[in-house]
């Protein structure tokens, strides 16, 4: 019998905390559902100290989530584990995640405390936290570069304060496949107390080895993984959650260990989280990436015309990629459509299937065939705009080779029409002029401008990411339309609406 390893994915808390992957709590809320989509065992949701918006975002979460477990992240300290106790409270399954560091450099020089004070505060802590949730998880941070000794009184001082999962995470990326295996087999054996825990395992990917790593936890004996989508986190990331879910269902003769992720839900949670961020996968990205399941060398093209597994040794609707998209038209009804949407993986509200399909029949009108590509953009970017920031209401450019380009943006706050005119370097850069004098944003950085085309064809709808970079934090906007410039004039206000939230938000901080 092979053994179940849980998912714990942890894209809303170590994932957002990469540069640039910052989301509002509208985009939490729809990663969040993603994964309950892919049947992840936990959700880490967040980081309920660490901000008010980070505290609403795990409550919200907790409240939505029905059959994920929901955790959130807590420092040693009564005071984070008393918000993430708060933040979890309508969590049908909550738990606390408690960690304190345990390796050397860091209980020197970031904690300032001594190994007989780090064992006394994670005693004390588990067994507070313990006391308001039955579900407690221990991390040691920087479990890796720990001495083995002191690890092993750590991890069984926690199991006695009443941990019942175990972390052992590779904070800093440092270790190799077989020392990952080694420890957790020599931690078993130090501390028999492990078998009456979970062990689990969080890799990072300075060195590359954060899948590899987290596989080699399982042959030691972890029983929960962690990881995010698209491998997005600190630094160089985590270990993804699709290459570590696909290698499990494609080498069980290795590992002897299943998982209860749907794995025909990994293609859409990847796009998802990736447009939510504003970014696209590398096409040589494992899983998911444009070439995973590509042939272009003739050799190849061959041995799969003749057996396809000769060159793939799973298969892209293994993971939710269509064998062949539907098209939907001008003359297809409603009823087409919301199957379409449930096919999909998306069930939304009567308005929000009112907007989308009027959006669907508007987009009809411009382009001979709408794609599952399209109609996922669409969705993707289905949001209004909350009440208390701008919508761009019209806009008027003009550009050519010999003249600077002029734009006119007329933009609508809380029934308030206003209208700007700006000279730019091309249509773009004068529309955002334009829209800069409307809203007056503090000195900000330009950090990104992306476009792509959502699917083939000259007619294709283009979306349009901008990021912006303020207080070291960076905004990102997404705009979507047939028209490019429309598009970017939606993602700028997009961004620029997220970017006047934060900042009026700090001034109104006592």
């Amino acid at each position: 019998m092979s053994k179940r390893i849980k998912i714990f994915d942890t894209t809303l808390r170590d994932g957002e905390q990469s540069p640039g992957c910052s989301m509002n709590l509208q985009e939490k809320i729809e990663v969040a559902r993603r994964l309950e989509l892919l049947r992840v065992d936990v959700i880490e949701a967040g980081f309920a100290i660490s901000s008010p918006g980070d505290f609403e975002s795990v409550s919200a979460i907790a409240g939505s989530v029905q059959n994920c477990t929901v955790a959130s992240l807590a420092r040693c300290s009564e005071k984070d584990i008393d918000a993430a106790y708060q933040a979890l409270r309508k969590a049908a399954s909550p738990r606390i995640h408690v960690f304190i560091a345990t390796s050397p450099i860091h209980m020197q020089h970031k904690l300032k405390m001594t190994p007989e004070q780090v064992l006394e505060s994670a005693a004390a802590m588990v067994r507070y936290a313990k006391k308001l949730c039955p579900d407690v998880e221990f991390s040691a941070e920087d479990a890796m570069r720990s001495e083995p000794d002191f690890l092993a009184q750590v991890v069984r001082t926690a199991i006695a304060a009443g941990a019942n999962v175990i972390n052992i995470p590779d904070t800093v990326g440092y270790v190799m496949p077989f020392e990952m295996r080694a420890v957790l087999e020599e931690l078993r054996e130090a501390v028999p107390e492990c078998e009456g825990v979970e062990l689990s395992v969080h890799c990072h990917n300075d060195l590359g080895m954060a899948t590899a790593n987290t596989l080699a936890g399982i042959l030691g004996g972890a029983a929960q993984v962690e990881c995010t989508i698209n491998g997005i986190g600190e630094r160089a990331g985590n270990a993804p959650l699709e290459e570590v879910v696909m290698a499990l269902y494609t080498r069980p003769d290795l590992y002897a260990a299943r998982c209860d992720v749907d794995a025909s839900q990994i293609y859409m949670a990847s796009k998802i989280v990736y447009g939510i961020i504003g970014r696209s996968a590398p096409p040589t990205k494992p899983i998911v990436g444009g070439n995973a399941f590509a042939h272009e060398a003739g050799i190849h093209q061959h041995g799969v015309m003749a057996h396809k597994g000769t060159y793939e040794i799973m298969t892209p609707d293994s993971i939710g990629i269509p064998a062949k998209h539907m098209v939907l038209g001008k003359h297809s009804g409603r009823h087409a459509f919301e199957e379409r949407l449930r096919e999909l993986g998306f069930i939304l509200s009567g308005a929000e299937l009112e907007n989308c399909f009027a959006w669907f029949k508007e987009l009809c009108d411009k382009k001979k065939e709408v794609t599952d590509r399209d109609i996922v953009a669409m969705v993707r970017n289905r949001a209004p705009e909350p009440s208390g920031v701008y919508t761009l209401k019209g806009f008027s450019v003009h550009a050519g080779n010999a003249e600077a380009s002029t734009a006119v943006v007329s933009l609508e706050k809380d029934g308030d029409l206003q209208e700007e005119v700006a000279i730019g370097n091309g249509p773009v850069d004068a529309a955002y002029k334009a829209v800069d004098k409307i809203i007056g944003p503090p000195d900000y950085g330009f950090e990104n401008y992306v476009i792509q085309s959502v699917s083939e064809g000259k007619d294709s709808m283009g979306e349009v990411m901008t990021m912006l970079r303020y207080d070291d934090k960076i905004f990102t906007g997404r705009g979507l339309s047939t028209d490019i410039i429309k598009a970017s004039i939606l993602s700028y206000v997009h961004a620029q609406n997220k970017l006047m939230s934060y900042y009026h938000g700090k001034e109104t901080q006592p």
